[in-house]
């Protein structure tokens, strides 16, 4: 038998548990006799995670992709992502000559907008991404020549 006292919006409860199993639980609240009916939580379905290789289809434009970190080495000058994230917006194109602390892209990680910039100068040749993309840390961005 296990007793608690709380205080719900300044009422006082005193909650008595007789007795408890996996699928029921006898109790009093305030000398008020319930048995409550314990229901299973669902196991929540494994997440798929999938490497954006092709243009999407109209089918899946509509969802976002998770981006990962690739098997092999990466190009000459990649820019990795430094957390998981949500890609909000892209701010480079393929062809674009970037300077060294250029914001390239922000990156959505906890509530908090970050920058991601350029680590050298050089032209854009890749971006592996596209905005609304989920991106794991160590995830390729961009490719810098």
């Amino acid at each position: 038998m296990k007793e608690f006292n709380y205080k719900i919006n300044g009422a006082p409860y005193r909650v008595v548990v007789n007795k408890s199993d996996t699928d029921l639980v006898e109790l009093e609240v305030n000398g008020t006799p319930y048995t409550v009916e314990i229901t299973p939580k669902a196991k929540k379905p494994k997440a798929v995670v999938q490497r954006h290789s092709t243009p999407a289809t109209p089918a899946q434009s509509s969802t976002s992709h998770l981006v990962t970190k690739p098997a092999g080495p990466a190009g000459k000058n990649t820019i990795q992502s430094p957390l998981p994230g949500v890609i909000l917006d892209i701010r480079c194109k393929v062809g674009d000559t970037v300077k060294k602390g250029q914001t390239l892209m922000i990156l959505e990680a906890m509530k908090m907008e970050n920058n991601i910039l350029a680590n050298g100068n050089g032209k854009v040749t890749e971006i592996l991404i596209q905005k609304g993309d989920s991106v794991l840390e160590g995830a390729d961005l961009v490719v810098i020549e």
